[in-house]
């Protein structure tokens, strides 16, 4: 047979990233939601921190699955999907796609095995939390 062996990282590596981008969060006063989704871009595992937004748990999902949809960070597709960007439109085939800062995919070893995304600050500090996170457990 032909099958492909895959690799996701664990609960227990999944609360860890999610310990990291809230300790990160909170050096910088930042109150996210933040999600960890394995290469199928399914949910592991997520939180929403005290005092954010109700709003920010369904991006920072949007933004782990659209970082392991495609392979990049999120934050990569925000110019090219506005009007008259090489990629605009596609971002509107699923509603679950975001394309602004704060979802990155998880590497290691050369292989995407995850997504992981943040939500409830400016995109660039979402993206500097998970960030920091990803590289804290060892992540390319």
């Amino acid at each position: 047979m032909d099958l492909v062996d895959q690799s996701r990282p664990s609960l227990a590596l999944a609360l860890r990233l999610l310990e990291a981008a809230r300790a990160e969060a909170e050096t910088r006063s930042l109150a996210l939601a933040v999600c960890v989704v394995d290469g199928g871009g399914h949910v592991i595992a997520e939180q929403r921190m005290d005092d954010a937004s109700l709003g920010a748990m369904r991006l920072a999902e949007g933004k782990a699955y659209t970082a392991v949809l495609w392979g990049t960070r999120t934050g990569d597709f925000t110019e090219s999907t506005q009007p008259g960007g090489a990629d605009w439109g596609w971002n509107t085939t699923d509603e679950r796609i975001v394309v602004y800062a704060g979802g990155i995919p998880l590497v290691t070893g050369g292989r995407l095995v995850g997504g992981l995304g943040a939500s409830g600050g400016l995109a660039a500090e979402d993206e500097a939390c998970v960030l920091a996170a990803a590289q804290s457990l060892g992540f390319d």
